[in-house]
C-alpha cells in the first residue's frame, strides 16, 4: 500500500445539498485510489451539541450516504471540522506512515477547509480534487480553491489526476 490516502470528508445523509453533483466523481476517485493501491479513508462528522439538528450521533443523517462507494473499513468519526481532531484518524496516519493526501468531500468552506489547513500546517502534502468537493454554497468553491492553494495545497481535477498516472 502506498503512503498516500484519499480522504472523503462528510459525505453523509445530512449533506443533502449539492453532494449529488460530485458523488459520481468521488466514486471515480475511490475507484482510482483502489486501482493505484492508495488508502481510502472516510471521515464522518457527528454533532454532540444539543442545539444542532444535523449529524446527530446514532441517526440516519450521520450515516455515510448510500450512494457513496465504501471500499475500506477506514471510517473515522470527528466532532470538530478538522479531521485530525479524530484521534483514531491521526493514529491511522501515523501507523500507516501516510504523507500525501487527496481530499474530496464537503463542506468546502468548513470541514474540508479546516482539514486541508491543518494537514498542511502539519507538513503533509495535500491535493484537493477540485471536482470532488462541494459546499452548501457552491458559489464559494472557486474562492476556496484559491484559499487551498494559498495555504500550500495543490488543486487538481480527476482528469489531471488520471493523466498523471
Amino acid at each position: 500500500m502506498q503512503k498516500k490516502a484519499l480522504v472523503v470528508i462528510d459525505i453523509q445523509n445530512d449533506i443533502t445539498k449539492n453532494y449529488k453533483q460530485v458523488i459520481g466523481n468521488i466514486n471515480k476517485a475511490i475507484d482510482w485510489a483502489v486501482k493505484t493501491n492508495i488508502h481510502v479513508v472516510y471521515i464522518r462528522h457527528e454533532n454532540l451539541s444539543d442545539g444542532t439538528r444535523t449529524f446527530k450521533k446514532g441517526t440516519r443523517g450521520a450515516e455515510l450516504a448510500p450512494d457513496l462507494d465504501i471500499v475500506s473499513e477506514n471510517v473515522f468519526t470527528k466532532f470538530k471540522g478538522n479531521a485530525l481532531t479524530s484521534e483514531a484518524f491521526s493514529n491511522f496516519i501515523t501507523t500507516s506512515e501516510i504523507k500525501d493526501f487527496y481530499i474530496a468531500g464537503a463542506d468546502a468552506v468548513a470541514c474540508v477547509k479546516s482539514t486541508c489547513y491543518n494537514l498542511r500546517k502539519a507538513q503533509y502534502e495535500v491535493k484537493v480534487l477540485s471536482d470532488c468537493i462541494t459546499s452548501y454554497d457552491t458559489r464559494k468553491i472557486d474562492e476556496m480553491l484559491q484559499y487551498y492553494e494559498s495555504k500550500g495545497c495543490a488543486v487538481t481535477s480527476l482528469h489531471d489526476l488520471f493523466s498523471d498516472q
